[in-house]
């Protein structure tokens, strides 16, 4: 990954990057002497340029994608780590919940990359989506997080197909992870005390390897989780 600007590292757009695996990819951008940028509701690290939004709002989503990009002079990758869930019935889940899930893991996702390839057509830069292993193996009680991430796996080959020789695409696949994720669910969806997690750094590293390859070669997918993930394989 070069950069677009000389004399300074690769600009890499974060979304959701406040938090969990997101600020751990900023983070891992920064140390590495990127420049990241980010799209979510809240404030990231302190000195990170961002912008506020709502990403279930792909119209709006795509808007400041595109400022951010503009702003920074360009883009050499994106991450699309934001994520949400909120775990039931089909049945018990409102109607309006169940198609933020969606639009947030999944719609945003396609939404902002749309906005950004063409910045990163002309970096000839990379992206890594973020799917999940219940986008390979479904559950119960998950429907529209299983719906998107899914599609997040389909949308994520077929544009690995679509841009190949012109940008970089990498699936990323990880398991669970010890970060906020899970703190406002009901506590029967809660991973128990002696639940297995990742360190979100650690999967922010495996970003960082595919984000590194050299020009022309690219990591198609990873999957990243803990030795005894329970949902993989």
């Amino acid at each position: 990954m070069t950069a677009t600007r000389p004399g300074a590292g690769p600009t890499v757009l974060v979304t959701g990057g406040a938090s969990g695996l997101g600020a751990a990819v900023v983070a891992a951008v920064a140390a590495s002497g990127g420049r990241p940028i980010v799209l979510d509701r809240q404030p990231p690290a302190d000195g990170v340029s961002w912008t506020e939004c709502d990403l279930a709002d792909t119209r709006a989503a795509e808007v400041a994608t595109q400022h951010l990009a503009e702003q920074a002079g360009g883009l050499d990758a994106v991450v699309t780590a934001a994520g949400t869930d909120v775990p039931g019935r089909l049945a018990d889940v409102p109607g309006e919940t169940w198609d933020r899930i969606v639009a947030v893991d999944l719609l945003a996702t396609a939404a902002v990359i749309r906005a950004a390839l063409p910045f990163l057509l002309t970096s000839r830069g990379r992206i890594v989506t973020v799917a999940s292993t219940l986008g390979v193996k479904a559950v119960s009680d998950a429907t529209a997080y299983c719906a998107a991430k899914f599609g997040v796996v389909g949308f994520t080959r077929a544009l690995a197909a679509e841009l190949a020789g012109q940008v970089g695409v990498t699936l990323l696949i990880p398991g669970g992870m010890r970060t906020a994720f899970f703190d406002e669910r009901d506590p029967q969806y809660k991973p128990g005390p002696d639940a297995i997690l990742n360190d979100p750094a650690d999967t922010a590293a495996a970003v960082m390897f595919a984000l590194n390859q050299p020009p022309g070669c690219a990591v198609r997918e990873l999957v990243v989780c803990a030795e005894q993930e329970t949902s993989y394989p």
